[in-house]
């Protein structure tokens, strides 16, 4: 077997594993798993490194195993929490696990067979008829409570952090815990995988292995650092809040700018945590932006193959026109390409105007457009004057003082664009 941890440890995506796990990975192809918390009915980037976690230990010969948490879900994880979580309800949460299948699918083929074909599970299958009373007996006498309470998770909410914990989220460790044991005795699955604040829940899981397996069982963790800026800021949020998998959550638009964006410090990170480039590769590139930040050559790389790997080559393709809008020469053509929710993201913060429909059907003439109708110039004649500087343009295409708007122009059926100059932008919406 190839060295998984060697290649997670010079990515950047290895924290702390248990003795023996290296040995395990390379001694034979192994069951690893994830598990997934459908606290929503999509995932955001902060998912994504366990999601690359699953797809090297694939494409390394081991079996990836991801586990949505439907019964976790109803209990909610202590983890990095300071307050009990409000419980979500049995249909919110079918729409999440839903919604959170949909998402694991695009980057594992879970209709695959063969020894190490990926498996998706639902801990709620195998919860939902275990009653109280029997959990209580096969899986709470196993673990102490002074074990439980020895969890940095436990002792921060027991040290003062927030309202403390219920009993509720206390029983969160064990029932992880059984997950294990339950992927270990039905799919020989010998290894956990998650973030370093699942250290915890982890150990647990393989307390209770070796517990309830019988003296030859074995059980291993290993856990990826938790993803931060540079800035030591938190990794995977930007000013409108999470930046989602799904596009209509997050347009790949902006999805592509998150990673446009990123500074020079993170996108040497980035770039070996979020793409399968090899260490070559990444080398020469990382050198090759150093001779030349300014053309962003780290940044574009990282976008676009974390683009492509998780929405598709066209749909990078239609991001990178998007870009060129604002920032390249863009014809009216290519604005006429972008989608309504694209074009008003490229656009985001630009001053804009409602004109009816009817108005710009019949022709309106630009002067009275620019000025009266819009607001976008002070007076006719500072529009005039401007258009005799040539300094006007209508979806990027120059206009003069006898040109006419109408339904012709309108992008989408609903907007056009006003220029004055290269940077003073001014959106027309028609209601």
């Amino acid at each position: 077997m190839k060295n998984l941890v060697e290649e997670l440890k010079w990515r950047g995506l290895y924290h702390d594993s248990m003795p023996g796990t290296e040995e395990q990975l390379l001694k034979e192809a192994t069951a690893a798993y994830i598990g997934f918390d459908p606290t929503a009915d999509s995932l955001h980037i902060g998912s994504m490194v366990q999601i690359i976690l699953l797809v090297h230990l694939k494409n390394f010969g081991h079996q990836p195993i991801a586990l949505v948490g439907g019964a976790t879900g109803m209990i909610g994880d202590p983890s990095g929490k300071s307050d009990e979580r409000n419980l979500l309800n049995e249909e919110t949460l079918a729409k999440n696990v839903a919604g959170i299948k949909s998402v694991l699918s695009r980057f594992l083929d879970f209709g695959t067979e063969g020894k190490n074909a990926p498996l998706m599970v639902n801990n709620y299958d195998w919860m939902k008829e275990f009653s109280f009373i029997d959990f209580a007996r096969e899986v709470g006498k196993r673990i102490t409570v002074n074990y439980m309470m020895a969890k940095d998770s436990v002792k921060k909410r027991f040290s003062g952090e927030g309202e403390g914990m219920s009993f509720t989220e206390f029983t969160y460790q064990l029932i992880q815990g059984y997950d294990f044991y339950h992927l270990y005795k039905n799919y020989n699955c010998l290894l956990q995988m998650g973030g370093s604040d699942q250290w915890g829940n982890i150990t647990t899981g393989t307390e209770l292995v070796r517990r309830m397996g019988g003296e030859n069982a074995k059980a291993y963790a290993l856990t990826t650092p938790l993803i931060t800026k540079a800035d030591g800021s938190k990794f995977g949020k930007s000013e409108g809040g999470n930046i989602w998998l799904d596009a209509d959550k997050t347009s790949v638009y902006k999805f592509y700018q998150f990673w446009v964006n990123a500074t020079d410090a993170d996108a040497e990170k980035y770039i070996k945590i979020f793409t399968f480039l090899d260490k070559d590769t990444i080398e020469a590139l990382i050198e090759e932006h150093r001779q030349a930040p300014h053309l962003r050559i780290l940044q574009k790389k990282l976008a676009e193959e974390i683009t492509v790997f998780v929405h598709s080559r066209e749909e990078l393709e239609k991001a990178i026109q998007a870009s060129n809008i604002l920032f390249g020469n863009a014809t009216s053509e290519d604005l006429k390409q972008l989608d309504g929710a694209t074009f008003l993201e490229v656009f985001d913060g630009v001053p804009q105007a409602e004109v009816a429909k009817g108005d710009i059907e019949n022709g309106i003439d630009i002067v009275s457009l620019l000025n009266e109708k819009t607001g976008f110039l002070k007076s006719n004649g500072e529009a005039r004057r401007a258009l005799s500087e040539n300094s006007i343009s209508v979806n990027r295409e120059k206009v003069t003082e006898e040109s006419q708007v109408s339904s012709k122009d309108l992008i989408n059926g609903q907007f056009i664009l006003l220029q004055r100059g290269k940077k003073n932008y001014f959106v027309i919406r028609a209601v």
